[in-house]
């Protein structure tokens, strides 16, 4: 699942989300904190409520870095500081990934455990002119400044290293963008097709072995102009969907985000099998299946996957909860300017709050 705990941007906070989910500050609000701890508390109680929706998986941490203002995701960043992202990042996952006490397994996974896959590997804030890979007309990651060092650590050092006993976020999905002239060899393929950044970058260099899940519709078509939300094939426009599948699993993908077909893995299979061999091809396919596996197992889904709805309710969006997320929302407002010492409030005035259309 997508986020679910931030409040309607009609609202100036929300203190209750009409009593569904309990509701927290989002990216730049967190980072306006400035306190990791209420990261990873809203990581535990999160993790609760997915768990008691039958959610296992985070599509979350965005933590790219908010190097860029005029992209359209930097709200959803941390902050433009990696030393910041960074710490948020690992009380994130650490939050979201750790269970106790009764509810552990082994290893801090558990019964209130959730995966969870950062992103967007090696940094989906690096777009040309701030614009955005969703479209074709921002398919290219630029890093100005030489700052790939800089994009990459929030994933190296936080999302790869946790204080907790899980120990590294257990996906990543990497960014639809180009990340131009990046590769050694030159090939300049979209992040989920290329297999430096992927395979020799992060499994080899970094020695990264969780699920790396593309972002949701590389293999599809693209539109017929660059600004229709369509498929994201960019650096293989040209290639068959089955042959897109084959490049990203020869890249090192384990699963694919937005297709549920079996039909082109199995036409890269056969691709996979008639230039390698079937050894090599199904060694492959079973590298990937373990991790997946292993993500299935560690939240005991495999012993228990079911719930029970009263159980359910009374977890999602409960009184304590709800007061947590409240709490959080009123410590990331920050006050910009205390024109004519408005605060501190020493005595009853009458403030008007307008209505947001």
């Amino acid at each position: 699942s997508d986020p679910r705990h931030m409040p309607g941007a009609d609202a100036e906070f929300n203190a209750a989300a009409g009593g569904k989910i309990s509701v927290w500050p989002d990216g730049l609000a967190m980072g306006a904190t400035f306190d990791p701890e209420i990261v990873r508390q809203f990581g535990r109680v999160a993790s609760k409520e997915y768990r008691a929706l039958g959610i296992t998986t985070a599509l979350s941490p965005q933590i790219d870095m908010g190097t860029d203002p005029r992209w359209y995701r930097i709200a959803m960043t941390f902050s433009e500081s990696p030393e910041l992202t960074t710490d948020m990042a690992r009380a994130y996952i650490d939050g979201f990934q750790t269970s106790e006490g009764g509810s552990e397994i082994a290893g801090g996974w558990g019964y209130e455990s959730v995966n969870a896959m950062a992103k967007h590997w090696p940094g989906g804030g690096t777009g040309e002119g701030g614009r955005d890979a969703h479209w074709a007309f921002g398919k290219f990651g630029v890093y100005p400044g030489d700052n790939f060092r800089q994009q990459v650590e929030p994933f190296v050092f936080g999302a790869m290293k946790l204080d907790g006993p899980t120990g590294m976020a257990s996906a990543m999905m990497p960014y639809y963008t180009i990340s131009w002239n990046m590769t050694p060899d030159g090939s300049n393929l979209a992040n989920g097709y290329n297999k430096w950044l992927i395979s020799d970058l992060l499994r080899d260099a970094f020695k990264y072995d969780g699920v790396v899940c593309t972002d949701w519709g590389i293999t599809h078509d693209e539109g017929r102009t660059p600004e229709e939300f369509a498929g994201k094939p960019w650096g293989v426009e040209t290639l068959t969907v089955a042959e897109r599948h084959y490049t990203a699993l020869m890249a090192g993908v384990d699963q694919f985000g937005g297709n549920n077909e079996m039909g082109p893995v199995l036409d890269a299979y056969r691709m996979m099998t008639a230039e390698h061999g079937e050894e090599f091809a199904r060694a492959r396919l079973e590298r990937s299946a373990v991790r997946l596996l292993k993500n299935i197992f560690r939240l005991g889904l495999f012993e228990n996957p079911y719930l029970d709805p009263q159980e359910s309710g009374r977890v999602v969006g409960n009184p304590e909860f709800m007061q947590a997320g409240y709490e959080a929302q009123v410590k990331s407002v920050v006050m910009l300017k205390n024109k004519g010492s408005v605060l501190p409030v020493t005595d009853r005035k009458t403030v008007y709050i307008p209505r947001v259309y």
